[in-house]
């Protein structure tokens, strides 16, 4: 038998069993009022899970109002929002996914726009907020707020939010969490020297700088099930000479295994304007590599992940145990299935989708382009 590990080859996350090494990368779709899932949300994810996807992670969901990257976001701050939450929950265990949700603060990067639109920051007046905060006063850019200070009192408010939200995604029936301490967000915010200039336990060394994302973790975990699963995503490196970089990564990679996560989503940048990143395909996954090298913990990549033996290849040598796949999941919500054809792993389809199961294309004679013959001068 052999043992080599492959995109299809089923994870044991905690005590939760995925079926094969694809996530769903969470994705925001700015497509909610007042924090509530939509029926937007119930197609955009369970096509997911019908393709195949292992593991389904929902979006960034706000563990408060103002910590709302926009006020389209979903969100996860009142009892209101499990209902809808549990009917996308169930679709996606229908399919035999499992399904995570990712639990966020969007820190000095709240109230602004949808993406789509010009990017600005909203007022009040077009659903906005003026309460938007952060470890420090400085804004993240110009055309973005000036965020008041957490003081201690507000970062227990917010570490509470995480535990209130956490109690929510369980009665769910969520089988993981993601805790989102990435892409200059309000926990990234604080780990990084260049957007945390505080002078309190909260700032200056590393041990104080990341003290904030471990209270949220260990606060998290009085309220969930030790049989479900707990992921951090972390940007790796702020891509930024003095910044966060892959190192610190490391280390900190080593504080949450001790502190009982189960897996790192490595991912990087976000936290300040213009930092020049060398995007392409795999650009992500060295760093991911490294951290589940050097700290001994499980890890996931992503970012320009797109091809079929480009991601088994990425599980069979061991940069990663899961890949988490965002824009080609847009493209393409059967990639999995596809993947698996093109890859001969046996995965089944959708009994709905058998006839359409296998592509197949008719033969044909080579083309033989005809050139016409050149007039002599």
């Amino acid at each position: 038998m052999n043992s080599t590990p492959n995109l299809f080859s089923p994870f044991q996350l905690g005590e939760v069993t995925l079926p094969n090494r694809i996530v769903v990368s969470p994705m925001c779709q700015y497509s909610s009022r007042d924090g509530f899932a939509t029926d937007w949300h119930l197609v955009h994810l369970g096509s997911r899970a019908s393709g195949g996807a292992g593991l389904v992670v929902v979006e960034a969901s706000a563990v408060t109002p103002e910590g709302r990257i926009t006020p389209s976001d979903l969100g996860i701050w009142k009892d209101e929002h499990i209902s809808k939450l549990r009917q996308i929950v169930d679709f996606v265990h229908s399919q035999g996914s499992a399904i995570g949700i990712q639990l966020a603060h969007a820190g000095r990067k709240a109230s602004m726009s949808v993406p789509w639109e010009q990017e600005r920051l909203l007022g009040p007046a077009e659903g906005g907020w003026t309460d938007v905060v952060a470890p420090s006063l400085e804004p993240f850019a110009l055309n973005y707020a000036e965020p008041n200070a957490l003081d201690k009192n507000g970062i227990r408010r917010v570490r509470d939010a995480f535990v209130a939200a956490a109690r929510r995604a369980d009665q769910a029936g969520f089988d993981v969490i993601e805790i989102h301490a990435a892409h200059g967000y309000l926990l990234h915010e604080f780990f990084s020297p260049l957007s945390n200039t505080r002078t309190d336990e909260y700032g200056g060394s590393f041990e104080n700088r990341v003290r904030f994302l471990i209270e949220v973790v260990d606060a998290v975990q009085t309220v969930w099930p030790s049989h479900n699963a707990l992921m951090v995503r972390i940007s790796a490196t702020d891509w930024t000479e003095g910044g966060w970089d892959v190192k610190q990564s490391v280390e900190l990679a080593k504080l949450l295994k001790r502190h009982n996560v189960h897996l790192i989503d490595v991912s990087s940048g976000g936290n300040l304007p213009g930092a020049k990143i060398p995007v392409g395909p795999g650009y992500q996954v060295p760093f991911a590599e490294q951290i589940r090298q050097e700290a001994g913990i499980p890890t996931g990549a992503v970012g320009m992940i797109t091809d079929a033996k480009q991601a088994d290849e990425l599980i069979q040598s061991e940069q990663a145990d899961l890949v988490f796949i965002a824009r080609e999941l847009l493209r393409d919500p059967y990639w999995p299935l596809h993947a698996a054809e093109e890859l001969g792993a046996n995965v089944a389809w959708p009994a709905q989708y058998l006839r359409a199961a296998h592509r197949v294309t008719p033969k044909r004679e080579a083309y033989t382009p005809q050139v016409p013959a050149l007039a002599s001068a």
